[in-house]
């Protein structure tokens, strides 16, 4: 049996960081559209009408109960053939970023949602009242007093929720894409299954190291946030 070979995990590492920007430009679409699909989702999910509140509820437990790989191979394989028998385009020729990014979006969006409603309704409202009645729109009170401290509540749980997507994201090589994961199996393939537990010990530096760097990040931006979305006081004591 052939013994570990700590000094191939090395050599390995330049060359899976070379596919580090295809990674990270999945993990950013997917996170920017998922967040946009889960304020969506969060709003209706706060709406006074009962059958939005409801379509929400059902599409979140839905996603949120389908596998991340589930999910992958049903966009990978549903959706070209959904297309296909309504439009008549196909699109089996799109890069399979593209699909990857839209079945992880889904996913991402349903956690979401989630997070940014607790995190509105974490906020008293009495601040939001506040606000208004000293001549503050509600749009105002919005974007000035509620958003910045339900985001600064939000991101500890962000946080998480992005990590767990960017390891979600080394799914996307079961469908051919060429990520750091995909890399990483090109690797042993043309090693003909040999140094597997190398490339994988290389793989997982990377990702440790780089949720380190990104919690960090978010740590740093959440303690701003905190630092500049305390109540402001009011004429007459009242907190805003």
């Amino acid at each position: 049996m052939r013994s570990f070979n700590p000094s191939f995990v090395i050599e390995s590492i330049p060359n899976l960081l070379a596919w580090l920007p295809i990674t990270l430009l999945v993990l950013a679409a997917t996170a920017v559209i998922g967040t946009v699909l889960g304020a969506i989702l969060a709003r209706s999910g706060l709406s006074r009408l009962s059958l939005l509140r409801t379509v929400s509820a059902l599409i979140i437990g839905a996603v949120r109960c389908t596998p991340p790989i589930v999910m992958l191979f049903l966009i990978y394989y549903g959706l070209p053939i959904i297309v296909r028998s309504t439009t008549g385009m196909d699109i089996n020729t799109w890069h399979k970023a593209l699909f990857v990014i839209a079945a992880l979006a889904i996913l991402f969006s349903a956690n979401m949602a989630e997070i940014m409603r607790a995190a509105y309704t974490s906020i008293d409202r009495g601040q939001r009242e506040a606000a208004v009645s000293v001549g503050l729109s509600e749009n105002q009170a919005f974007a000035r007093i509620v958003l910045p401290q339900a985001t600064a509540a939000a991101l500890p749980n962000f946080t998480t929720a992005l990590v767990n997507l960017a390891k979600d994201g080394s799914l996307a090589y079961t469908i051919g894409l060429v990520d750091m994961m995909g890399q990483g199996n090109l690797i042993i393939a043309r090693n003909h299954g040999a140094y597997g537990l190398e490339i994988y010990t290389a793989l997982a530096i990377i990702y440790w190291l780089f949720t380190i760097v990104l919690e960090k990040v978010l740590l740093h931006w959440e303690k701003r946030l905190r630092a500049g979305s305390r109540p402001l006081i009011a004429e007459g004591g009242s907190q805003l």
